[in-house]
């Protein structure tokens, strides 16, 4: 079976849910020690690892195996959305300068930014400059990070990496561990290839000789094949046609991306009960806040019993990571095609943890009028949107200055989930308006359609948006 390591907050849940199918390798310790088995520490050939803001995953690899690892990660609730990454860990690009910044140069890959830091280029450039530059660390759609880059040709692993025109043999961990995997290179039956350096990552100190030789003979022969992909390219990127920049050389890995939505979050609780005590609410839990993750870990640590119980700790989560009143929170709105915007902050003029129930109340300048509403948008307008954990839709009511209504705003989204410092959902589009005369329409159920269409709704979701859509239609007239 393919190999696959598994990293983050969603590791045991996602070991329990891919071990069947897959080889887990370079398990972590507290993976080793709640399932009670032996994991390879051999090369994997797809990484599923958690997003920094604890949002989801991404899955980086083969590309046949990361589509089937993505496939199954997405099944994990209703809520859980997919994406391919147009510019892959790896990929290899012209691309063209568009703006300098302080520390590194924004460039046009074609369907997507990168970001050059300057270290990473060694030579000055300017916009308008063509670049040929490779993807070293990918970023999730929903963040408002660009993929970062470099323009030395790397092919990246686990246990062994590569990087094109550097020589020698470089090793992670401390002096003696490098001073030994250094050593160790020479005895193995592969040798490193010609114009390609070595480094040995953290892995391969827990890795034996035959796993080793294998990540390196495995990496030499992914270096050949983009050695052969990129000597079918031009020279450099000067010397390709103005007509033909950017473009995308070579992708010889995939990364796709998974966001959990709260419902798939339970889902993946579930998983993770199945292996070890897991309270309710875990993976919503952990995804608040780095320190929210200690604290869980703490109280399952303790090793009282959860049982069957699946009941959230709503209010306990809002007591003790908020938000709480006063504090300004961010409406972040995601789309089903993977961007992910903010809607501004406001100020929390309400919060009843208990009932899991927040209110925002938000200025607003003036200038055009409000979506579907088609009232006027003027200075000294308010937006009071009142959210709550786990509702399918949420309303925003506008005011004018004097208090007088301008009409209320019903969005239908996935399950609202109230974080620290922001509340998070993706937009499914079609929504409810209710006119300052009362008049009441449902709106939008054209582009929840069109979604379905292009494959960024699946059936099932779409099905639960309209119905949705219809109740709080009925409840409004």
């Amino acid at each position: 079976m393919s190999g696959v390591r598994v990293r983050g907050i969603y590791a045991t849940a996602l070991t329990e849910r891919l071990r069947e199918a897959f080889d887990v390798v370079q398990a972590s310790p507290p993976i080793r020690r709640r399932f009670d088995a032996e994991f390879a520490g051999e090369e994997y050939d797809a990484s599923v690892r958690t997003t920094d803001d604890r949002q989801g995953v991404g899955v980086v690899g083969d590309p046949e195996l990361v589509e089937s690892v993505a496939a199954d990660l997405a099944d994990a609730g209703l809520d859980a959305f997919r994406w391919t990454d147009p510019a892959p860990r790896e990929a290899v690009f012209d691309g063209v300068v568009t703006e300098e910044l302080g520390g590194g140069a924004v460039l046009d890959l074609g369907e997507r930014e990168g970001y050059l830091p300057y270290g990473r280029v060694d030579r000055r450039i300017h916009e308008g400059d063509r670049v040929r530059v490779q993807v070293h660390e990918p970023a999730p759609p929903w963040t408002d990070r660009r993929p970062e880059l470099g323009t030395e040709i790397q092919v990246l692993g686990g246990v062994a990496s590569l990087s094109r025109g550097v020589d020698g043999v470089v090793a992670s961990g401390d002096e003696a561990t490098r001073t030994e995997l250094a050593r160790t290179t020479e005895m193995l039956p592969t040798d490193p290839p010609d114009e390609w350096g070595v480094r040995w990552e953290y892995a391969a100190a827990d890795a034996g000789l035959d796993a080793m030789d294998d990540a390196l003979s495995r990496a030499l022969d992914r270096a050949e094949a983009v050695d052969a992909g990129l000597a079918d390219a031009p020279a450099g990127p000067d010397a390709t046609a103005e007509a033909s920049v950017p473009r995308r050389l070579l992708a010889p890995s995939a990364t796709e991306w998974v966001w959990f939505g709260r419902e798939s979050r339970f889902g993946l609780d579930a998983d993770r009960r199945a292996v070890t005590a897991t309270m309710p609410g875990h993976h919503r839990v952990k995804a608040a806040h780095e320190s929210a993750s200690a604290a869980v870990d703490f109280v399952e640590d303790l090793g009282t019993g959860f049982g069957d119980a699946d009941e959230f700790p709503t209010g306990a989560a809002l007591r003790q990571f908020g938000p709480s009143e006063g504090d300004r929170l961010a409406i972040r709105h995601g789309k089903p095609d993977g961007r992910c915007f903010s809607l501004g902050r406001g100020e929390v003029t309400a919060c009843e943890p208990e009932e899991g129930k927040v209110t925002v109340r938000r200025e607003l300048s003036g200038g055009g009028t409000y979506d579907a509403l088609g009232t006027p948008r003027e200075s000294g307008d308010a937006a009071v949107t009142k959210f709550r954990e786990g509702r399918w839709w949420y309303p925003t009511a506008y005011r004018s200055a004097e208090g007088e209504s301008k009409g209320t705003y019903v969005n239908v989204c996935t399950p609202v989930e109230l974080f620290p410092e922001a509340a998070r959902y993706v937009d499914l589009h079609v929504d409810v308006v209710k006119y300052p005369d009362g008049t009441v329409e449902r709106v939008d159920d054209d582009e929840l359609d069109a979604a379905v269409a292009d494959g960024a709704v699946p059936d099932a979701l779409a099905e639960k948006a309209r119905s949705v859509a219809a109740s709080v239609e009925r409840a409004l007239a």
